[in-house]
């Protein structure tokens, strides 16, 4: 087999596994922040509820974020190690930056969130727990920042082959950088806007949902109504930056054989990269333009003029749609979700609907996953878009170990979900003592009996 195929499989196989923890990290720290502020306004005991069980889901996550995280970086020296001697000045310090200004505040804070609650006052462990929820988005700055510069790189200079920066503030706010940061943080407030409703709907058709299962619902149906339409605007604006520095990542995701004025929304084709056309295609004449280019006579560049240097159509053509399609669903089941909730309440909504919503505890994994891949794959076959070919800086490694290790990475990564999501489902189904409306002093405990037995 191909080892450069094998070993982008590998880096794609990690990361794929990787950034469905964060996805959930980012958004979950500031949403069990505003639990415990609710908890702390109030002193409603069902608020205090919700934030140890979210807390328990954010350690969880946090925990397997981390360690898929150190394996993915493993595989720059074993798999890539032409990107860091060509462009490990750039991409080193950046990753530097993450660690010593991002992961250090959640490390190094997340002990008091989890466990401090009762042992330090309620002022510190708030400022713990908004600590956490800031490094977890700082922390997504920096990794988006670098990727971003290698999808539109600015700011640096080539000297014999090796990329220096020359401008840090050029590098870090890369044209695309602030599309693919507020695309990324509204799509982390979406995967777990519907992880909230997903786990409460379960809780509800299980017979075991408590006090703060209808307010959960609530928070996660808000959240997901009102971040939903947010995620269009940013993705519109996301897509008019791609078309005027990625124009071949466009073309690929719509199809776009031949430069054309007035293309049309494919709904659904079968591309054929051999012919170079589209089978079975259904569209809406001139719609692509329109919202590509803001006119429907716009222009949009086709493939033929990047022979050699775009990447492969089907994934991207495919992986959009995908993207696109749940997140139509998610404005579906979160606007009727609040409609439903208007005419009938929380705790009445249908079951057909919770078992709908269920489905889609993990809809935003999907649609991460999906644009991912559009992102990454939109990018070959560079890795710095424009100045780097990825088949340049990949290691010689032997095809047959690359598959051992990708097969080992597989089955590991499968047995680790399973558990994650059998884990989140028995805490949702666990009935837990309410807690202690005190945030200070510990629960009073009788003194141990001794038996006189032993005594």
């Amino acid at each position: 087999m191909d080892p450069l195929l094998l070993a982008r499989s590998q880096f794609a196989l990690n990361i794929t596994f990787h950034i469905l923890f964060p996805t959930i990290t980012i958004a979950l720290g500031w949403v069990v922040l505003f639990m415990l502020w609710r908890w702390r306004r109030t002193g409603d005991a069902p608020w205090l509820a919700a934030y140890r069980f979210w807390t328990k889901v954010f350690a969880l996550s946090f925990a397997l974020g981390v360690v898929s995280g150190v394996t993915m970086s493993f595989q720059f020296g074993t798999n890539w190690p032409g990107f860091m001697a060509r462009a490990g000045n750039i991409a080193g310090p950046l990753l530097g930056y993450e660690v010593l200004t991002a992961f250090f505040l959640e490390a190094g804070f997340l002990g008091v969130m989890l466990f401090g609650r009762e042992r330090v006052s309620p002022r510190l462990h708030f400022i713990a727990t908004a600590t956490v929820a800031f490094g977890t988005t700082l922390s997504a700055f920096w990794i988006l920042s670098l990727n971003s510069w290698m999808q539109t790189p600015a700011g640096h200079e080539i000297r014999d082959g090796v990329m220096h920066a020359v401008d840090w503030w050029a590098v870090i706010f890369n044209p695309s950088f602030p599309y693919r940061l507020a695309h990324k943080l509204l799509a982390s407030g979406l995967t777990v806007a519907f992880l909230l409703a997903g786990v409460s709907a379960w809780q509800m058709l299980k017979g075991v949902a408590r006090a703060e299962t209808p307010r959960v619902m609530r928070l996660g149906l808000t959240l997901g109504a009102v971040l939903i339409p947010l995620q269009i605007l940013a993705g519109d604006l996301h897509g008019l930056n791609t078309l005027k520095h990625q124009p071949a990542k466009i073309a690929a995701m719509e199809g776009v054989w031949t430069t054309e004025r007035g293309a049309p929304l494919l709904l659904f084709a079968l591309p054929d990269e051999q012919a170079r056309e589209n089978r079975l295609a259904i569209g809406i004449p001139r719609l692509a333009s329109l919202i590509l280019t803001h006119d429907a006579d716009g222009e949009i560049r086709g493939l033929d003029e990047f022979a050699g240097a775009h990447p492969p159509v089907k994934p991207l053509f495919f992986g959009f749609r995908v993207m696109v399609g749940v997140g139509v669903l998610m404005l579906a089941f979160a606007w009727g979700g609040v409609w439903l909730y208007r005419r009938s309440g929380w705790t009445t909504l249908p079951r057909a609907w919770l078992w709908g919503l269920a489905g889609m505890s993990f809809s935003g994994w999907i649609a991460t996953v999906a644009g991912w891949y559009v992102t990454e794959i939109g990018r070959q076959p560079f890795i710095v878009y424009g100045l780097l070919r990825t088949q340049e800086v990949a290691a010689h490694n032997p095809g047959s170990m690359i598959a051992a290790s990708l097969a080992g990475y597989a089955t590991v990564y499968l047995a680790l979900l399973v558990a994650y999501i059998a884990a989140i489902k028995r805490m949702a189904e666990k009935v837990d003592p309410p807690p202690s409306a005190d945030p200070i002093t510990p629960v009073a405990r009788p003194a141990p009996v001794i038996s006189r037995t032993f005594a």
